[in-house]
Parts: C-alpha cells; sequence; structure tokens
C-alpha cells in the first residue's frame, strides 16, 4: 500500500496537492519533508502529536523529515483558525521557547541514519534579510488579490471588530519563505500542516515555481475535535502539555484514559504505530475493559515521556483502585490526589515514629483517638492502601510513599494526604 493510501485509511489526511504526481515521488526513498512548529509557548501541546507523528511515519517509510522551529514566524503569529491577533512575544520568550520545543520535537524522530531528521529554526534565514530586500525578492510574487482570497485572511477581514493587523497579514509570506529556503537548501518539495494552512502552504508552493520553475507538494492533516464536539488536547479547559512540568505523566496518560469509546478507534489510528489489525483486536474487546483506552494511553505516553515514566503513570493510575502506594514521586501523589485533604506531619516525629491513631486524628479522618482505635478495629483504615490491623500501630519514615507524603484511607474512598515537613525553630 503507499504512504499516502496508508496516511489516508488512518485518516491523518485531509488535502493534497496534486495526488498523482506525490504518489509517484514518494516511491522514491529519503524526500525531504517539512513541518513547521512556532514557539509561541515553552511547551508544545496534545495538538502537535498529529504533525510530529506524520514526521516520524514518513520518516519510517524511509523519507527524511525537517522539523522547524518558527523563531521568526513565532515573533508575528499564524492567523489561521484565530479570530483574534496573537500578543506578541518579546525575542528573548520566543528563543527560549525554541529552545524547549527544539527538545520536545527530538522525541519524534531520529537524526541518525541515511534518513536522519534535520532540525531548523528560520530565523537563520529570515533575520539577515532586510525589509526592503524581503519586499523586493518575495514580496513581489503575490498579488493583495492573491492574499485576500486565502480563507485565514478572509475570515478575519470579516470580522469587523478585529480584522487582521499588517502584521499577521504578512505572515503567509513568510512561510513561503520558509519552504522556498528549504527547497533549495535541502531539496525539500514537501510541506504538511493542519487543514488551516492549506493556503499558506500553496503560497510556498506558488512561491518556488515563481522563482525556482520547481515543482512542490502540499499534504494537510485534519484539525481535531472529540466527539462531544470538544477541543482536542484541552482538559478541563487547558491544554495537556508535553513538557511533564506542564502536565504530569500521570495527567497525561489520564486524558487518553479517558478517551471517549466513539474516538477510542480513530484516536488509535491517528497517534499510535499499531497495525489495522492490532486496534481492530483492541475495539473489539467489551466497552467496559477499556482495553483501546489502556493501550492507546500506554503508547501516546510512552512515545512522548519514556518507558520509565509510563511505567510510573500506570501505577499511579491503579492507585485509586487499592493497589499499594510506594515508588511513585511527590508530584505524582499530589496529581493522583489534589483533590482530597492534606495534612503535616512533623518529619522528627515521624522519624520517632508516630501512633496511627493520633495521624488519624491530626489527619481529620477520625475526632479522637477513640473513634481512631474503633476505625482500626473494623479493618477500615489503610497506610498507602496496605491494611492496619493493630490498634496500636506506628507510622515512621519508612512508611513514606514518596519523598515527602505518605497516603492514609479510611473505608473504600476516603483518602487523605500526609506531608513531612521540618517544623520551624526558632
Amino acid at each position: 500500500m503507499k504512504l499516502l493510501e496508508q496516511l489516508e485509511r488512518r485518516g491523518m489526511i485531509e488535502q493534497v496537492t496534486d495526488r498523482a504526481a506525490l504518489d509517484q515521488l514518494l516511491e522514491k526513498p529519503k524526500q525531504a519533508i517539512y513541518i513547521g512548529f512556532d514557539p509561541t509557548a515553552d511547551s508544545l501541546h496534545a495538538g502537535h502529536l498529529l504533525p510530529a507523528l506524520m514526521l516520524s511515519r514518513f520518516q519510517r517509510a524511509g523519507h527524511r523529515p525537517i522539523v522547524l522551529v518558527g523563531g521568526a514566524t513565532g515573533m508575528i503569529g499564524d492567523p489561521s483558525g484565530r479570530s483574534t491577533e496573537r500578543q506578541l512575544l518579546s525575542p528573548a520568550t520566543i528563543q527560549a521557547n525554541s529552545e524547549s520545543v527544539r527538545k520536545q520535537l527530538a522525541r519524534f524522530v531520529d537524526f541518525t541514519g541515511e534518513t536522519a531528521a534535520i532540525m531548523v529554526n528560520n530565523a537563520e534565514w529570515t533575520a539577515p534579510v532586510s525589509y526592503l530586500d524581503f519586499l523586493r525578492e518575495i514580496g513581489k510574487h503575490f498579488t493583495v488579490n492573491y492574499m485576500l482570497a486565502k480563507e485565514s485572511v478572509r475570515r478575519r477581514l470579516e470580522d469587523r471588530e478585529h480584522g487582521i493587523s499588517y502584521t499577521e497579514f504578512s505572515y503567509m509570506l513568510l512561510q513561503a519563505f520558509d519552504f522556498l529556503h528549504l527547497f533549495g537548501t535541502y531539496g525539500c518539495t514537501m510541506q504538511a500542516g493542519g487543514s488551516d494552512q492549506w493556503g499558506n502552504i500553496t503560497a510556498g508552493i506558488e512561491l518556488i515555481r515563481r522563482m525556482r520553475g520547481g515543482e512542490a507538494f502540499g499534504i494537510t492533516f485534519p484539525l481535531l475535535a472529540t466527539s462531544s464536539g470538544e477541543k482536542f488536547g484541552k482538559s478541563a479547559g487547558n491544554a495537556v502539555w508535553l513538557d511533564a512540568a506542564r502536565t504530569s505523566p500521570y495527567r497525561f496518560y489520564q486524558y487518553w484514559i479517558r478517551t471517549d469509546d466513539r474516538d477510542a478507534e480513530r484516536f488509535l489510528k491517528l497517534f499510535t504505530f499499531l497495525s489495522d489489525d492490532e486496534i481492530a483486536e483492541l475495539v473489539a474487546q467489551p466497552p467496559e475493559s477499556r482495553a483501546a483506552q489502556k493501550k492507546l494511553a500506554a503508547e501516546v505516553t510512552r512515545i512522548v515521556h519514556g518507558e520509565e515514566n509510563l511505567t510510573l503513570a500506570i501505577k499511579a493510575s491503579e492507585v485509586l483502585f487499592g493497589g499499594e502506594v510506594s515508588g511513585l514521586r511527590d508530584h505524582d501523589l499530589h496529581d493522583i490526589f489534589a483533590d482530597v485533604p492534606s495534612f503535616s506531619i512533623d518529619r522528627a516525629a515521624l522519624e520517632s515514629g508516630i501512633r496511627m491513631t493520633d495521624a488519624l486524628v491530626q489527619s481529620g479522618a477520625a475526632k479522637s483517638k477513640g473513634e481512631a482505635g474503633r476505625l482500626i478495629s473494623g479493618g477500615g483504615v489503610y497506610i498507602n492502601n496496605r491494611r492496619v490491623t493493630a490498634a496500636d500501630a506506628q507510622i515512621g519514615i519508612v512508611d513514606l510513599a514518596s519523598e515527602t507524603m505518605l497516603v492514609l484511607r479510611v473505608g473504600k474512598k476516603n483518602y487523605y494526604l500526609g506531608k513531612a515537613e521540618e517544623k520551624a525553630t526558632n
């Protein structure tokens, strides 16, 4: 099966320019394809997974991916898909964001071997060009009428309240200039992007034709939403980031676990490298098993955060189903028990040992030591999901489930998060 046909079957392609010619081109190995990522934040988010994985798929098929970090275009802001103008970021912020984005994109493509990926920053070739030279060399090839006809521009012009600034209006030319540069420098003849990038991509194809007499191609992938109509990659109104400091591996894993049954098959095809047969077998499982969601969460978390973080995310997820709380980190427990009552424990006292009845009272799980004793005798008290059986039981430093935290549970669902802290001394 041809590469484009494979991608179409998985739902990864929306539009292609000159399909027949592109199919023929892709029969030759080591064809260069690029996708741009503007560093508008210090992390990519789940919405960037599809383009990153598309580059990976092209590389696995024997082609050369070019990862472009938009140090220059990020200074402007792409108007595509937006109703208002982006807030302009400072050069220092753009530079810092670019470095962060570079590191994240390196997880998806291989920079070694015969089809080694290339990473570039468009500030390298855009910044040295003067404004007048850019107008003379690039701007003269585009009429205003041509630019106004592009959907991303037309939509903004129809919004009389916000309109579009000259700054964002010029973004199309900058992206076209990128394609021209990569065509000349690396022989790159393909650009891919979201469906809202169609106008920018075809502008680059036109510029290459006019200035180099060359043939180039464009591919777009769909902009995703969930079956419930929510924007893909959002969780409780917040972006699901690829940076573990912004969205922990546990929360990232949980986002995919919560995938609607209606989206499971589609997301498995888009975001994993599982075969069609493997996916069909997963979605054939009873919905209550959540087999498809578990596999989806595992595969995507492994790609983004690695095997070790996946193991910890799964372990953290099992905690809420009674799995033993051990070998985790403070931020894992903080994420798992973000909404439960927390209490402080004097670390020095914990080193000497604290009676379980005192800890239960201190946490608020029991109103008195007598009540605490009765809860223990009734078999309803757990530390780190291990049942406490002795009424005179003590807890110590060895009972910490992470660097500083332990978990008390009363009954099936009443959790209390304890944190060992150094007591201030005068």
